[in-house]
């Protein structure tokens, strides 16, 4: 598996309009915009860093992950994504060694990437996506 760079670090928050103005106004990042998962009950917000970004993540449904996780842990990293070369190769590699998978295929997450999620127990409890752009 190649992993060329981290693609983004995804933060649970409870409302993206009251998060926004410290990633843009305090930090200075700039906002890429909203887009709305519905597969994934979340609406994103992108701040670009060089080539990551941060990923802003608000529930659309209070039963959705995002709404259960922050529900159990409170707001803050929810997961870290890096990018793949060959997203079907690294999920092959990943199963060839036994790693525990949530997505077994890749599905299409916000900006039209392919992305897989690795189990946290997998991972020693981090959510890990794996995506190809």
């Amino acid at each position: 598996m190649k992993i060329l760079h981290i693609d983004h670090i995804g933060i649970a928050v409870k409302s993206n309009q009251a998060s926004k103005s410290f990633w843009s106004d305090i930090l200075g990042l700039p906002y890429d915009g909203e887009e709305t998962v519905e597969e994934q009950k979340v609406k994103t917000a992108f701040f670009p860093v060089d080539k990551s970004e941060v990923e802003l993540l608000e529930s659309t449904d209070q039963d959705g992950p995002v709404s259960k996780f922050i529900e159990k842990r409170g707001q803050g990293v929810h997961h870290i994504a890096f990018r793949v070369e060959n997203l079907e190769g690294a999920l092959a590699e990943l199963k060839d060694k036994g790693v525990r998978l949530i997505d077994e295929t890749p599905r299409i997450g916000a900006g039209g990437a392919r992305i897989a999620f690795i189990h946290p127990k997998a991972t020693g409890g981090i959510l890990v996506e794996l995506c190809e752009r």
